[in-house]
């Protein structure tokens, strides 16, 4: 019988191609090899749980109880601890049973709030470049998006305003990262207030990502959207314990703020899932309410990690800004050094001659061409031999001694 042919949904084929596979399969394949490929590529964290999250994952799931279903929005106590953390850490106070909801992590969560909000017709406002969920998500809800030039805040908000005010029918939402990935570009309390001012102008609603919330370097704090007042009015604002708990795996995150919008994301995740496996809500309890001096130590150590790599930069002859959060560091390759190739291009060769994995610009939109997002994911060690490698490669020069002892991480 003749092999019929296979149609997609309209949303898969509105798709573009998923920028970052080519880069995948080659990492794999390398390593199916036995080539040491340093992946800096994925912001996947590296470094283990904190051990206190750890045993009381294994406890609570010993207890039979715990073996059923969850409750979708994530069980009460949960959601009145992230409560409680936002009051702490950034003055919000919010109603754990109608602002808080838990999420598969901010990635599902985010992606399911487009289901609850957009539609064919719908229009979203995102800065470009930009974390590839936030602009697949509202696709794949069947929404357009406009991408928006990310620039100095000034700069940026008024391109939105102009958006806002010429197009019509008029965008529904505007969607924020701030600490930014890819870029690593933070504000200050300021920015949210303009953007609650926005919003309530234009009548549209905002999520913001708050991936990164308390990966912050050199007494830089990320403000929080929801401490803007007016925000619980005009949007919500994602979190996860993926980054700054070392709980990537977990997939364990939060969407707190505008009861409504809650509201059509429990409801879309009422359709979806069961909630997330109940010894995990649990660990995360004792995460929020235990670990703070190991956010401390993991943002150190990031710090530390983005000096090595900046430093590297440096060598390389690339230019890259100091950011003050996140994991990742942004930099600009040098023409000479690109020789004409796009940066997936470049990327492979990177791949390919030096054994480094970086993430092309291009895959986080237009913008984002000629630069690549270095991943902070790894020891200090591993990250100079990656630049040592690099600098091999690209600048023809004799390799540099390994680090001493005391200069890397035990």
């Amino acid at each position: 019988m003749a092999k019929r042919p296979f149609e997609p949904a309209g949303r898969i084929r509105r798709l573009p191609p998923y920028l970052f596979g080519r880069i995948n399969a080659l990492r794999h394949a390398k390593r199916q090899q036995g080539i040491d490929i340093i992946d800096l590529g994925m912001g996947n964290p590296s470094d283990p749980t904190p051990k206190i999250i750890v045993d009381k994952l294994c406890e609570a799931a010993q207890d039979p109880r715990n073996h059923r279903y969850s409750a979708s929005k994530g069980v009460f106590n949960l959601r009145r601890d992230v409560a409680r953390k936002y009051e702490e850490k950034w003055g919000v106070k919010l109603d754990p049973e109608k602002e808080v909801i838990a999420c598969l992590g901010s990635k599902e969560g985010l992606s399911h709030m487009c289901l609850g909000l957009l539609g064919p017709g719908d229009t979203v406002v995102v800065g470009d470049p930009a974390f590839p969920i936030h602009v697949y998500g509202p696709a794949l809800a069947g929404a357009n998006v406009i991408s928006v030039v990310l620039g100095n805040d000034d700069a940026f908000l008024d391109r939105i305003a102009y958006v806002l005010q010429h197009l019509y029918p008029r965008p529904k939402l505007i969607l924020l990262n701030f600490p930014n990935n890819p870029t690593g570009r933070t504000i200050e309390p300021m920015f949210f207030e303009q953007v609650v001012a926005l919003a309530d102008l234009f009548g549209v609603y905002v999520i913001h990502d708050f991936a990164y919330a308390e990966s912050c370097f050199d007494g830089y704090r990320a403000p929080s959207f929801l401490a803007a007042p007016g925000a619980k009015d005009v949007g919500v604002e994602f979190t996860t314990l993926s980054k700054q708990y070392n709980m990537a795996g977990w997939r364990i995150g939060f969407c707190a703020g505008n009861a409504d919008m809650i509201e059509a994301l429990a409801t879309v995740k009422g359709y979806y899932d069961y909630g997330v496996f109940q010894p995990i809500q649990i660990a995360s309890i004792i995460a929020m309410r235990h670990c703070e001096p190991d956010v401390q130590e993991q943002a150190a150590r990031y710090q530390a990690r983005r000096d090595v790599v900046i430093e590297g930069c440096r060598r390389l002859g690339w230019e890259a800004q100091v950011p003050r959060a996140g994991m990742f560091v942004w930099a600009r390759v040098s023409d000479e050094h690109l020789a004409g190739q796009g940066s997936i291009e470049f990327c492979l060769r990177m791949m390919d001659e030096a054994e480094v994995a970086l993430a092309p610009g291009r895959g986080f939109g237009e913008n984002g061409e000629n630069h690549v997002r270095i991943a902070l994911v790894e020891n200090e060690q591993r990250l100079r031999q990656a630049i040592r490698q690099l600098d091999r490669v690209l600048n023809k020069r004799a390799p540099l001694p390994p680090a001493t002892a005391s200069s890397t991480e035990s």
